[in-house]
């Protein structure tokens, strides 16, 4: 097999993983979806991201990767923790989902390099993503800015939430604008991905991917600031921007951040904080304390619980929590010790967006895009990249057409 078909295999594997994590219970859509559908959808996508996975590496060459070392962990406590089937048998059925998708990540361990390879897939099918939610915003408005949701973006073609939609444009943004400082991309096509993804993601009002975007951007600029002249000119604009936005426009700002709630409402989190309460109140064995209640669907009390650490601690227990803990300390340890480079940035952005965005988001204890955005992080810093001028031209992302081509940054 040649190393082109290869690598287009490795790229719709990775496309597949991406549709897997894609899964959503929560907005209705245009026509409506059974969720047997769109489970099996989703689950069909990770059995072929596997099998296909399987057929390229059928020598099961695999690159040695503490972050799917401390996943396989994860997994074997997950086992543990749902054996007795205290949270039914759909425990066992996420264990085996889990296993597929740290199975394929070992799978393409051997694919990562360092390079930049991994970050346009994953550019490109989340971009394909958010053109199925903006063709949704198209075809019907009010269907994608339901009541339901406050009249914030969700997806009318495929059930994709405001927080998923949020998640997904910022991530993409951040990435795009690291290529563009490394010159790794011409503007307009930089352009082509960025615009209509920061409109989406002013549309969800989504203030944890905001947060996590702009924090991500400033450690991943930040860590590029000392060599490259590019870096130190647009975080002087950026932070030039920011004051006068946050003189001219405050009112404005201050209103799509508290999305018309309470001061009240919004201190406690939009109802979050009662649930962690309630949560970390409830009694617990010894053996539920270090193994947690088994694999579950990330909700306490039929509410959800909105935080990476408490569903963890809930699902995996405090070995759960520990195994998590590692893998954000690991990959941030290896980002510090690389020097300078654009797949060094890219890192520490994934890295820093996923630890902000899990105060208030679910997904580092099970196969979600976030523990996709650490594999992501870890095939950057898989090998130590050499500190490359930024100045160094590379191929140009090819143009990518509004919404009705498939989506590309090559």
């Amino acid at each position: 097999m040649g190393p082109d078909h290869s690598s287009k295999i490795v790229g719709t594997v990775w496309g597949l993983l991406i549709l897997n994590t894609l899964g959503s219970a929560g907005a209705q859509t245009i026509v409506p979806l059974p969720r047997s559908l769109i489970q099996m959808v989703t689950m069909g996508a990770l059995v072929t991201a596997f099998t296909l996975a399987l057929a390229v590496n059928l020598e099961l060459r695999i690159r040695p990767s503490a972050y799917v070392s401390l996943l396989t962990l994860l997994l074997v406590t997950s086992v543990i923790s749902s054996a007795n089937l205290g949270s039914g048998f759909g425990a066992l059925f996420r264990c085996v989902r889990l296993a597929l998708f740290v199975g394929t990540l070992w799978l393409l361990s051997r694919w990562w390099d360092g390079g930049l390879t991994f970050v346009r897939h994953h550019i490109r099918m989340y971009f394909a993503v958010l053109g199925s939610v903006a063709a949704g915003l198209v075809v019907s408005p009010g269907a994608a800015l339901p009541d339901l949701y406050g009249g914030r973006l969700v997806g009318a073609l495929w059930p994709l939430t405001p927080p998923q939609i949020g998640q997904y444009a910022a991530v993409i943004i951040g990435l795009t604008v690291l290529l563009v400082l490394g010159r790794r991309t011409d503007r307009t096509s930089a352009a082509i991905v960025i615009v209509p993804s920061v409109i989406l993601l002013a549309l969800t009002h989504t203030r944890t991917a905001t947060l996590g975007l702009l924090l991500g951007l400033a450690l991943a600029i930040g860590s590029l600031i000392l060599t490259s002249a590019a870096a130190r000119r647009f975080f002087a604009w950026a932070v030039l921007c920011a004051a006068v936005a946050a003189v001219a426009f405050s009112s404005a700002l201050q209103a799509w951040f508290l999305r018309g709630q309470s001061q009240e409402n919004f201190s406690n989190l939009t109802g979050r904080a009662k649930v962690w309460d309630a949560l970390l109140a409830a009694p617990r064995t010894t053996w539920q304390q270090l193994f947690g209640m088994g694999m579950g669907d990330k909700s306490f009390g039929g509410l959800p619980i909105d935080n990476s650490w408490l569903a963890v601690y809930h699902e995996q227990g405090l070995i759960g929590i520990a195994l998590v803990a590692a893998i954000i300390i690991v990959l941030g340890g290896v980002a510090l010790l690389r020097p300078p480079s654009l797949p060094r940035a890219c890192a520490i952005f994934l890295i820093s967006y996923c630890a902000i965005a899990s105060y208030t988001e679910t997904g580092l204890g099970d196969a979600s895009p976030y523990l996709l955005h650490l594999a992501l992080a870890a095939s950057l810093l898989a090998a130590p990249a050499a500190a490359t001028p930024l100045s160094t031209p590379e191929a140009p992302l090819r143009r990518i057409s509004q919404w009705t081509r498939k989506s590309e940054v090559s």
